[in-house]
């Protein structure tokens, strides 16, 4: 069963139709790459993912269940956990300027623990966080910062410990909005080191991305998007090395 399923889906800005019926599938512990040129649909299409805009109509499909379900013309159906089954990491970071690095990564899984219908008692699942916010912290390198404050972070640290974040909550698909599009070139190694690292057969990622050569030796799938359709889609080295479509020839020449 595939771990996500995306099915007709459509969105629309007034008389400008963004998404024009975005169909696609993805294994668990898939990376897939998204590429096209700006203004093609890529980011409203991460962003109708995670539910930061409602697609007007198809399904989002997660492990078999439809966490999201829209109509034309009518309210669409969500579900509770739906947000829960992804997790965005933006261009410009988005961290919570008063707050420490630690307590940014932990703010969220806070207010979760604190709902009456938790699990854990609070303070067990405070301790429990805490020890969470650590580990990842590790895990991106950044455990001697857990108490400095976003401003006194670079900005690939501070793009780190916004990916820390967005898995602190494990979600099932993490996405990346272009990661490295706010980063000056020499901070951009320093998180694509990041996200490679994250890659194994457990997680499943969504990059949008305009690094080409990153996209090619990461993803295990690659779509390309041009208004608002998927134009192309394939493995690295079929997207890459024999595209089909010469609106995508063109954008790889034209990005070369």
């Amino acid at each position: 069963m595939s771990i996500l399923e995306v099915k007709d889906l459509r969105k629309r800005f007034g008389n400008n139709e963004v998404l024009k019926g975005i169909d696609l599938t993805l294994e668990k512990g898939e990376v897939l790459a998204v590429i096209g040129s700006s203004g093609g649909g890529k980011t409203t299409f991460l962003r109708c993912l995670n539910f930061l805009e409602k697609a007007d109509s198809g399904e989002i499909v997660v492990n078999g269940n439809t966490v999201y379900r829209a109509v034309s013309g009518k309210e669409p159906e969500i579900l509770p956990s739906a947000q829960l089954s992804f997790g965005l990491v933006f261009q410009q970071f988005n961290l919570f300027p008063q707050y420490s690095v630690k307590e940014n990564l932990m703010l969220a899984p806070r207010l979760r623990a604190k709902r009456k219908d938790s699990a854990v008692p609070y303070k067990e699942a405070l301790e429990l966080i805490g020890k969470r916010a650590d580990e990842l912290l590790a895990t991106v390198g950044l455990t001697e910062k857990a108490d400095a404050y976003p401003c006194q972070l670079s900005g690939g640290q501070q793009q780190r410990v916004a990916i820390a974040r967005a898995l602190m909550l494990s979600p099932d698909i993490l996405c990346f909005d272009e990661p490295t599009s706010a980063l000056d070139p020499e901070l951009t190694g320093e998180v694509l080191r990041v996200i490679r690292s994250l890659k194994n057969s457990e997680r499943t990622m969504i990059i949008v991305t305009h690094e080409m050569e990153f996209a090619r030796n990461v993803a295990d799938k690659v779509i390309f998007i041009s208004e608002g359709m998927i134009e192309e889609q394939g493995t690295p080295e079929e997207v890459f090395g024999s595209p089909k479509s010469e609106k995508t020839r063109a954008f790889l020449r034209s990005d070369s």
